[in-house]
């Protein structure tokens, strides 16, 4: 018993061992930036401009869609994972019917930061990013307040150059209780749906 006990321990320290490099190699708060973007295509050799200030969609299993656009920035903690603190920004939401119509609109704040997962940075060179440096990939899931009086979370996911698979590309949204989850992704050629993280 007590030499299982010990090899228990012991894989326990060699775990920990090894996983303290990988924790340190992102040891500090990082500054990051958040946006729903414009996407402006050109022809090459010319490289694609990304700029703040677009649309993106997130729908709901019973057609109905929320249509956002938004900016913001929080400081996430050591391993960017986690919430953040210092959290501003928001930005304007539409709803739409199945059928297309606008049923109401508003702003929402950010109030918190629930999750910030950092994939990677972005290949450098890949567009003409006008909102500046340090462009990266990942998740962030804030928790926001909409004008009308309900609450949710907004899913920002970014899919830029270079990024692993398996992360989606746009926004998904709750808004009280219900859910939409289905994130529209972008289509080439057509400036909506995409998103940025900007990491320093």
């Amino acid at each position: 018993m007590k030499i299982k006990e010990r090899r228990r321990w012991g894989t326990a320290l060699l775990l920990l061992w090894v996983a303290v490099p990988v924790s340190s190699a992102f040891g500090q708060a990082q500054h990051v930036r958040w946006d729903i973007i414009n996407f402006e295509f050109v022809t090459p050799p010319a490289l694609n401009t990304a700029t703040a200030g677009g649309v993106s969609d997130a729908k709901a299993p019973d057609g109905t869609r929320l249509r956002f656009t938004g900016t913001g920035t929080f400081v996430a903690p050591p391993g960017h994972h986690g919430g953040g603190v210092a959290v501003k920004g928001g930005g304007t939401w539409q709803l739409f019917n199945a059928a297309g119509g606008l049923v109401a609109s508003g702003t929402y704040a950010v109030t918190e930061v629930v999750l910030f997962a950092f994939a990677n940075f972005q290949t450098p060179g890949a567009i003409n990013d006008l909102i500046g440096p340090g462009g990266a990939n990942g998740n962030a899931a804030l928790r926001i307040v909409y004008s009308d009086g309900d609450t949710g979370i907004l899913l920002v996911a970014c899919h830029g150059p270079g990024a692993p698979a398996g992360i989606s590309e746009g926004v998904a949204a709750t808004k009280g209780y219900k859910t939409f989850d289905q994130i529209q992704p972008p289509a080439p050629g057509v400036n909506a749906n995409r998103t940025s993280f900007h990491v320093r």
